[in-house]
Parts: structure tokens; sequence; C-alpha cells
């Protein structure tokens, strides 16, 4: 049986990385930092899913389908007499910054964080879209897969 939630708030991407090197003594030491930028969305989507967590971290190969939607610009409505309705040329699908994986990858991260799976290396199918709406969130459905033919 499928696990589904919706999240709201505006989707952020897991932040890559950052390094940088400093002068101890006369050597230069290298460290690594990850930058707090999603920390809020993160825990926005632990807090959702929480309610929806399995008694047990899932074991098993798994679908995860993750629908981001983020809030329209202004561009894309009318103004004028008809204030508020979409223009008819007004995209469906969302096509720039963030990009896909990064967003869907602060989700699987913070779902394994909390305990939803032993590990995202478990997820065999991933579909992730990304688009426009008047309520901003994403939508994850995570479903079990059978592991034999």
């Amino acid at each position: 049986m499928p696990i589904e939630f919706f999240v709201e708030g505006d989707p952020k991407p897991q932040p890559r990385p950052r390094a940088f090197a400093r002068k101890v003594g006369n050597k230069f030491v290298a460290r690594v930092y990850d930058a707090g930028t999603a920390e809020n969305w993160k825990s926005r989507v632990a807090d959702a899913a929480k309610e929806f967590r399995p008694n047990q971290p899932l074991d098993v190969p798994l679908s995860v389908r993750m629908d981001f939607f983020f809030a329209r610009p202004k561009s894309h409505h009318h103004t004028g007499k008809r204030a508020g309705e979409l223009r008819r040329d007004a995209p469906y699908y969302h096509t720039s910054r963030p990009d896909l994986d990064n967003l869907s990858k602060a989700v699987t991260d913070c779902l394994k964080q909390i305990g939803f799976f032993k590990d995202d290396a478990l997820i065999a199918v991933n579909f992730v879209t990304k688009n426009y709406s008047d309520h901003p969130g994403v939508s994850v459905r995570v479903i079990e897969l059978e592991n034999n033919f």
C-alpha cells in the first residue's frame, strides 16, 4: 500500500558541500561543510513525513514519486480587468533552477535521516516532476516494490 503525503512550502534543493582551505602553522588544511540553506525546508519535510513513517525503516526495493510545485510568477497572470486569471500561454512545467536531482536529494536524504527507510540506495524507481501551482510544496508517494519476477 502506498505511503502518500504533501509538504507545503517553497521547495529547496540539497545544497552542494562547500570546501575551503585554511593555513594552520606552515600547512594548509582542507575542510568540507554543508551549507544550511535547505534546513528549514528539510524540517518541514521531516514534520510532514513523521506521521506516515513506518514502525521500522523500510528495507526493501522502493519506488518514490515526488511532484514539486512552485509558485507561479506574476508574469503568468493577466493584469487589468482579468486580474488573477492565468494567461493562456502560462507554462505548466517549471524548467528553471533548482535542478530536479537536487530537489529530490533533499527530500530523500531527509526521509532517510528520520528513519523512513534504511538507505536511499533502496530507491529503485524514482519519478520526479517540477510544476507550477497556486499551492507550492511537494507531493511524495513511496511504494514498496516486489523483489521477484
